[in-house]
């Protein structure tokens, strides 16, 4: 959420801020005129409010002398029937600035790259060596279904497309990842949450996924629950409404849940495999900081992320995203994306964003500071990793010739001992 104060201040910077990011300026002059009515209707309340506090007196004047005040009496009823006609329109006014408001991304960071799409993002790192294969390495779903351990026709038996059933020891290798994930986390620093996997529409509006993006949500019927698209939204409206001591910087929580989305205007787009599901597993990482720390904790959070995939010794590039393609919230992101020799691409496995203020804005997440006034928190927030595509990279980085599938050294333990998946 943006400080329409600040927006008026600087309307040409605002306007050129969007461009940036392709965002047609024209909402900015809609902004401006909803509250420029605002104001008129404010100063158009006072006003007359002003002129009947004047009547009154004299009505009061006038029946103390003895006189009739009944015309100055019947002027006052009409005036105060305007002002509540005009009152009642101010409301409405403030609801129609909010909403447009809402809809407004965040503003990009001066280091990000301008550009359209994610043929303009730049690589900021590059790490591991790509194996080669003395044999044509297979893709995930092939080797997943070939050990009878993914199981994608019973999961759209079960519910639908998009779904999936694990099985047996990639059920295990799944649930080796979270854990591995979750320890390498807490033992730096980070506080383990487990948080509901429902929230209500208060707390998407918090992190920004309401209004704007309510068709890629999967919402409860007859109520005001969804299920969460990620554990970043309910990680971060923790603090939602509250004004903290700035001796709680810095908050930095991790927690894993199961994921929903309707992946709504990805039609065709990786619809085999567990590249895009509608429900899949993530460990999620989020930072609320004092303004000063923001970009160190960026960086931070950058570091975490990494030490996973090396770690597992997956190979990867980060790319600093341009204005392009940055999602909604963030005014500054940079992805992680992972080697996968089955698909011979990169692919995305964490996103992390610098929101600024912009979250703690929409829900009110705020500190004193040294002067005891409440100011806005920074929020971040990124994938430490996303599990099912973890496992993807494990499976492909890892198969063998006879499609067994060698556990990476650092999970071996997290599998009971266990070092080579196959098929029983």
């Amino acid at each position: 959420m943006h400080d329409l104060k600040k927006i008026e201040q600087d309307l040409d910077g605002f306007k050129k801020q969007l461009e940036r990011r392709k965002i047609d300026a024209a909402v900015v002059n809609e902004l401006v005129s909803k509250n420029n009515k605002r104001r008129e209707l404010l100063q158009y309340v006072e006003g007359k409010r002003a002129e009947v506090n004047a009547k009154s007196k004299e009505v009061g004047s006038i029946k103390k002398s003895g006189g009739d005040a009944s015309v100055i009496m019947k002027a006052v009823a009409e005036i105060k029937s305007e002002i509540e006609e005009k009152n009642s329109a101010i409301p409405l006014v403030e609801e129609e600035i909010k909403n447009i408001l809402s809809r407004i991304p965040n503003l990009p960071d001066s280091s990000v790259p301008d550009g359209t799409d994610e043929h303009q993002n730049v690589e900021i790192k590059n790490w591991g060596h790509k194996r080669n294969f003395n044999f044509s390495p297979k893709d995930h779903i092939d080797l997943g279904e070939q050990l009878d351990m993914l199981d994608f026709e019973r999961g759209a038996k079960l519910t639908g497309a998009r779904f999936v059933v694990y099985k047996k020891l990639l059920a295990r290798l799944e649930r080796a990842l979270i854990n591995f994930m979750l320890d390498e986390h807490t033992k730096n620093g980070y506080e383990e949450i487990l948080p509901p996997y429902i929230v209500n529409s208060n707390t998407l509006y918090g992190t920004g996924q309401l209004p704007k993006f309510e068709e890629d949500l999967f919402k409860l019927q007859g109520t005001d629950w969804y299920l969460i698209p990620t554990a970043e939204v309910p990680l971060t409206n923790l603090k939602n409404g509250e004004i903290f001591s700035r001796d709680e910087f810095s908050l930095k929580y991790c927690a894993y849940t199961p994921c929903f989305r309707s992946e709504a205007g990805s039609h065709g787009k990786d619809t085999r495999g567990l590249i895009r599901l509608h429900q899949f597993n993530k460990v999620e990482l989020v930072n609320i900081v004092h303004p000063d720390e923001s970009e160190k904790a960026h960086q931070e959070m950058i570091s975490r992320a990494c030490s996973i995939l090396e770690a597992l010794k997956l190979p990867y590039r980060a790319m600093l995203l341009c204005t392009g393609d940055m999602g909604f919230g963030a005014k500054k992101c940079v992805d992680l994306e992972v080697w996968l020799p089955g698909q011979n691409k990169y692919r995305e496995i964490s996103s992390i964003s610098n929101c600024g203020d912009f979250q703690a804005r929409r829900a009110s997440i705020r500190f004193r500071g040294e002067d005891g006034k409440p100011q806005f928190a920074h929020t971040l927030n990124g994938s430490g990793l996303a599990v099912g595509r973890t496992l993807v990279a494990i499976l492909e980085n890892y198969q063998n010739e006879d499609g067994t599938i060698t556990v990476p050294g650092a999970l071996v333990s997290y599998m009971g001992g266990i070092s080579l998946i196959k098929k029983n």
